[in-house]
C-alpha cells in the first residue's frame, strides 16, 4: 500500500472525524471544550523497546522490532494495529537523515507500509498497555546495500494514525572495499558548580545530595566504573577538593557541621573506577579562561592549572596532565588560546562552532587540525555536535535509549560510507560539562561502540592532526560568546581579592609561592558562576572577608586616635611597633610619612630596615622626628613587603609635641639663672654663718 493512499486516507478521517489529530509522536483526541493539558493527555502513547541486530549484515538476517502501546486516550480503542513503515531508499547525507527524524510533516515518512507484519491489538481499556513485535529481513524491506535506512513505526485505526515514531535501521553487508575503521575518542566531564567560599566554608548543602543515590555526581561516577577504558574523563580538581572537605568536619554558611562519609565514599569509589582510565584535570575550579584573559586577570590561569595537577595528582593518587583544555563551552578566542599556551596547553577541545572547516565541506571532516598561538603550534580536537547529541540528548525532544542508539549508529555508518574515504579519520564526543546523563543511555552506547566494525575506540590523547587535515577557518568567537563570559563588574572585586590574597604569601619571612587563599580565590573565577553571578559576589564577599582578618593579625600597637604619642622636645624618636599573631615569622618594612610636614618632619631612614618579627611577638623602629612648634601633628604609617607592595591600609597616629620656640628658651634661661643666683647666694650665706659659730666657740674655750 502506498503512503500517498495513507494520507488520502487522513484527510478523509479529519474530515468526518474531526476530533482525531496526529504529531510525530502522539496523536490527541479533542472535543469541544477540552483543555489543551487534556488534549495532551489523551493519546496512544508508542515506545520502542528494541531494535536487534545493531546492523543486520545479511538479506536475510531478521530484523525484530519490539515496543509497547499504552492507552491514554481516556477511553476503551478497538480496531488497532501497529504498522512499519518502511522506504528502500537509503539516505544520501548525515544532513537528510538527522533532519528526519524530528520532522514533524507525515509527508516525509516513509511510503511503504508492510501489511503482512502489521500487529493487530485487543481492545485495549483506558490506561492498558500491549506489547508488539514485528520482524522482517532486509530483502523484504528492499535494502540492497550498505546504509542508513528511514523506518518508522505506526499505531492506527482503519489506516488513520494515532501515534508516530521515526528511527532507523543501518544495514551492513559485506563491501567491495572494506571500509576504515574511524577512530573515535569519547571525552566524558565530571565537573560541578563551585560549592565553597572559605577553604573549609560551604556556599550550599547541594554537594552531598549529588554524590550518592541517583545523584549526577553518583552517577558519573557508576558509569566511569563499567565505561570503556578507551573513555577520556576531563575532572574539575576543585570537585574532587570540596570532596574531600565535606567528608571532614566543616562550615556551611558559617554554622559548624560533622563529616559527611558519604563524600569520602565518592572520592574512592571514584578514584577506583578511574584507574586504569585516561584522565585530563581541568584547571582548579574550571576557570573563566576567555574572561580571565579580557579582564586582566590573566596570572589566575597559570595558578589553576599548576594547582589542579597538585590537587589532581594528589587526590587520585596518579599523575594527571593538563596540557589539554576544554573550555567553556568548547569556545575561545585568540587572547585565550594565547594565554593557555603560555600555560603550557598545547591541545584544546572545542566546539565545532567554534572552528568550523574553511571553505564548508559536505563530508565529516577529521577531529584534529592546528592552531597558531603565542607560543607555537596547538593542536585542535573538533568534537562532532550530532554524535555528541546522541549521548546527550534534546530534553525537549521525543527520546529514548533505543532511539539513541539507533541515531548513534546510523551517524557512525554514514561517516563510514561517505565517498571519497580511503583512511581512517578521528572522531570526537564530548557532552556539555555539567551534563545529567542516563546512565542506561551512556553505557548502551559504549557497548554499542565498541562492537562496530566501523569504529575503533580511542583515548583523546590519540587523536592527532593527519598529514592532510581538513582546513578550517579563524576561531569563530561570537558576540553572544562573550556575551556569556564573567563579566568585568562580576570580576573587578576578585582582582582586588586576589591581590590582597598574594600580599598574605609575601609578607612572611621566607615569601610563599602561594597563598593560602589561592584556591578560594580561584573558586571564585570558575565558570560556573556565569549564570548564578549573585551567588558568585556573595562568595567573593565572604573570601574578601576571610583575608582581611588574616591580615588583620598584623597590627600597629598603639593606634588609638585618643591615645597620643608624645614627643618630648623639639627633636627626638617616636616608637611605631608592630604586633605579629598570623602563626608564622615576618619581614616588613614600616613607612612612616608626615600628614603635617609645617609642623612635624621625619627622618625615614631608619623605617626603611627590613623588620624581622616571630610568631606572637612585637617589634618595631625608632623613628627620627622634630617639631617647629608645640602642639598635635598627624603621621601615616604604613606597613610594606620585602617587594615594596603596601600591606594594608595606612595608619594615621597622632603625635603631641612638646618643643619650645626661641623666646621660651630665653625666658627659661633667664629664670634658671635667677634660680642658679639664689642658690649660690644662700650657699654661701650658710658657710659664712658656719665660719662665724665655729669662731665664737672657739674664744668661749680660750676664756674658760
Amino acid at each position: 500500500m502506498i503512503r500517498k493512499a495513507t494520507l488520502l486516507a487522513v484527510l478523509s478521517a479529519a474530515l468526518l472525524a474531526p476530533t482525531v489529530a496526529t504529531t510525530p509522536s502522539t496523536a490527541a483526541v479533542k472535543t469541544p471544550g477540552t483543555t489543551a493539558a487534556k488534549a495532551i493527555r489523551q493519546q496512544m502513547a508508542l515506545s520502542i523497546t528494541s531494535i536487534t541486530p545493531d546492523a543486520p549484515p545479511s538479506l536475510t538476517t531478521p530484523i525484530k522490532i519490539t515496543g509497547t502501546v499504552r492507552n491514554d486516550m481516556g477511553e476503551t480503542m478497538t480496531g488497532l494495529s501497529v504498522r512499519l513503515l518502511y522506504t528502500a531508499q537509503k539516505f544520501t547525507d548525515r544532513a537528510t537523515m538527522t533532519a528526519y527524524q524530528s520532522d514533524p510533516n507525515p509527508a516525509t515518512l516513509p511510503g511503504q507500509v508492510a501489511l503482512s507484519s502489521a500487529v493487530l491489538l485487543p481492545a485495549m481499556e483506558a490506561g492498558a498497555s500491549r506489547t508488539f513485535e514485528i520482524t522482517r529481513t532486509p530483502v523484504e524491506l528492499g535494502f540492497t546495500s550498505f546504509g542508513v535506512y528511514p523506518i518508522a513505526i505506526e499505531v492506527s485505526r482503519a489506516g488513520v494514525p494515532f501515534s508516530v515514531q521515526r528511527t532507523y535501521v543501518t544495514y551492513a553487508p559485506p563491501t567491495p572495499q572494506k571500509l576504515p575503521p574511524n577512530r573515535l575518542a569519547i571525552a566524558l566531564p565530571i565537573i560541578d558548580q563551585a560549592h565553597r567560599a572559605e577553604n573549609d566554608n560551604f556556599v550550599d548543602d547541594k554537594l552531598g545530595a549529588e554524590l550518592t543515590g541517583k545523584g549526577r555526581l553518583a552517577q558519573l561516577a557508576g558509569i566511569a566504573s563499567t565505561a570503556h577504558k578507551s573513555v577520556t574523563w576531563f575532572l574539575d580538581p576543585a570537585l574532587l577538593d570540596d570532596a574531600q572537605a565535606l567528608s571532614k568536619p566543616h562550615r556551611l554558611k558559617g554554622k559548624n557541621q560533622p563529616a559527611d562519609p558519604n563524600a569520602a565514599k565518592w572520592l574512592d569509589s571514584l578514584r577506583t573506577a578511574l584507574a586504569d582510565s585516561p584522565v585530563v584535570a581541568t584547571p582548579y575550579a574550571d576557570p573563566d579562561v576567555a574572561a580571565l584573559a579580557h579582564q586582566g586577570l590573566d596570572g589566575q590561569t597559570g595558578k589553576a592549572i599548576e594547582m589542579g595537577r597538585q590537587i589532581a595528582t594528589e587526590l587520585l593518587k596518579r599523575d594527571v596532565p593538563l596540557t589539554t583544555n576544554w573550555p567553556v563551552g568548547g569556545v575561545l578566542d585568540p587572547d585565550a588560546l594565547d594565554l593557555l599556551s603560555v600555560a603550557k596547553v598545547d591541545r584544546v577541545l572545542l566546539n565545532s562552532t567554534n572552528l568550523p572547516p574553511q571553505p564548508p565541506v559536505t563530508v565529516t571532516p577529521d577531529a584534529a587540525g592546528t592552531l597558531d598561538s603565542v607560543q607555537g603550534p596547538v593542536t585542535a580536537l573538533v568534537a562532532d555536535a550530532e554524535l555528541t547529541r546522541t549521548f546527550e540528548p534534546d530534553s525537549t525532544a521525543p527520546s529514548s535509549v533505543v532511539l539513541n542508539k539507533q541515531h548513534f549508529i546510523a551517524e557512525t555508518a554514514m561517516i563510514a560510507a561517505e565517498p571519497g574515504q580511503t583512511k581512517p579519520r578521528s572522531l570526537v564526543i564530548a557532552p556539555s560539562r555539567r551534563w545529567d546523563p542516563s546512565p542506561t543511555l551512556v553505557n548502551t552506547l559504549l557497548k554499542t561502540a565498541s562492537r562496530l566494525p566501523w569504529l575503533a575506540l580511542t583515548p583523546l590523547s590519540s587523536i592527532k592532526p593527519s598529514k592532510t587535515p581538513t582546513p578550517r577557518g579563524a576561531l569563530t568567537y561570537t558576540d553572544q560568546d562573550r556575551k556569556e563570559e564573567l563579566s568585568a563588574k562580576y570580576l573587578g572585586p576578585i582582582k582586588d581579592v586576589a591581590a590582597k590574597a598574594q600580599l598574605t604569601a609575601q609578607i612572611t619571612a621566607e615569601p610563599k609561592p602561594h597563598s593560602d587563599f589561592d584556591a578560594a580565590v580561584l573558586r571564585l573565577t570558575s565558570a560556573s558562576w556565569r549564570n548564578s553571578t549573585r551567588a558568585g559576589r556573595s562568595a567573593t564577599r565572604l573570601v574578601d572577608g576571610a583575608i582581611q582578618t588574616e591580615m588583620n593579625k598584623i597590627s600597629i600597637t598603639g593606634a588609638d586616635p585618643d591615645r597620643p604619642r608624645t614627643l618630648a622636645g623639639s627633636n627626638g624618636q617616636v616608637p611605631i611597633s608592630v604586633k605579629n599573631a598570623i602563626g608564622d615569622t615576618i619581614a616588613l618594612y614600616i613607612d612612616v610619612k608626615s600628614n603635617n610636614p609645617g609642623l612635624l618632619q621625619i627622618d625615614p631612614s631608619p623605617s626603611r630596615k627590613l623588620l624581622t618579627i616571630p610568631n606572637d611577638n612585637t617589634g618595631g623602629v625608632q623613628v627620627p622626628m622634630s617639631a617647629t612648634t608645640s602642639g598635635d601633628a598627624t603621621v601615616s604609617v604604613q606597613l610594606v613587603t620585602r617587594n615594596g607592595l603596601p600591606y594594608g591600609k595606612p595608619v594615621k597616629l597622632t603625635i603631641r609635641t612638646t618643643g619650645y620656640t626661641g623666646i621660651a628658651l630665653v625666658i627659661v634661661g633667664a629664670a634658671l639663672a635667677v634660680m642658679l643666683a639664689a642658690v649660690v647666694t644662700r650657699l654661701l650665706r650658710r658657710r659664712s654663718q658656719r665660719r662665724l659659730a665655729r669662731a665664737a666657740k672657739s674664744r668661749e674655750s680660750e676664756t674658760v
